[in-house]
């Protein structure tokens, strides 16, 4: 089992984190408990002091075809995915376009755009703990409980990959703030919009040291160049209190922390 060392300020999305040693699981490898497995930071903000660290190496970056059965690996990042469908002509993967990250993360959080989701297409997941059914992993709007690490996922082949869908969705990330971030901050609640809720309570580009509600779309907390994870956790906690004090809306995180408070 190699290490592998990563500095998060430069590796995740926001650019926020230590830099420390991390574990790299390859085929055969036993995933030790007392690790917290990470994917390409993209929807990760990491703490100065965060728990043990795992990651899934290159044995798991693969994709293979077989008949209308779609194998991915855990460690596939997103771009040659969409690229394997473009080549081949298979739907259901369009609103991968421009989302960062691996299939991994993908299926941890239901990742996806509108009702265009992870588990739309999806077969079963082997984890270090079996092969699960979609119908036996609890799921639903940005989250999936998987019953252990993912290291493939198996889909059902849509025939036709549909450019004109595919752009259509690129173009709802367009809004998007160019600054570094992870993505959503909070979930969308029902009937509502996080960022809606953040600009309304007037926190739409407030900022603390060099963190900020992005001005461009609220619930994107971005980096303005060297910043904290006390800041954005910060801002985090003063979103949260205010809607809920003012719409009695619990806010619930997207984005994933990694921190030890202790």
């Amino acid at each position: 089992m190699r290490r592998r060392t990563i500095d998060f300020s430069k590796f995740s999305s926001i650019k926020v984190g230590p830099q420390i040693d991390i574990m790299v699981l390859e085929r055969g490898d036993q995933p030790p408990k007392t690790h917290t497995l990470i994917g390409h930071a993209n929807n990760l903000l990491v703490g100065p002091t965060p728990p043990p660290l795992m990651m899934l190496g290159r044995d798991f970056d693969y994709i293979k075809r077989e008949g209308n059965y779609l194998t991915i690996g855990a460690a596939t990042p997103t771009g040659k995915i969409l690229s394997f469908c473009k080549k081949f002509d298979i739907g259901g993967f369009e609103y991968v376009a421009k989302l960062p990250g691996t299939l991994g993360g993908m299926l941890a959080m239901n990742a996806g755009v509108k009702a265009y989701e992870t588990f739309n297409h999806l077969i079963e997941i082997q984890t270090d703990k079996g092969r699960f059914a979609k119908d036996q992993i609890d799921h639903g709007y940005r989250y999936a409980k998987l019953p252990g690490i993912a290291y493939e996922a198996t889909f059902i082949v849509k025939k036709g990959f549909d450019r004109a869908l595919a752009e259509t969705l690129l173009a709802l990330r367009k809004n998007q703030p160019p600054l570094p971030s992870a993505g959503s901050a909070f979930k969308n609640p029902p009937g509502d919009y996080a960022g809606r809720l953040i600009e309304a309570v007037g926190l739409k580009g407030h900022r603390i040291g060099q963190m900020a509600w992005s001005d461009m779309h609220a619930n994107f907390l971005v980096n303005l160049g060297g910043g904290r994870f006390e800041d954005a956790m910060a801002l985090i906690t003063l979103a949260q209190t205010r809607v809920s004090s003012i719409f009695g809306i619990k806010l619930e995180l997207e984005l994933k922390i990694i921190h030890n408070s202790h």
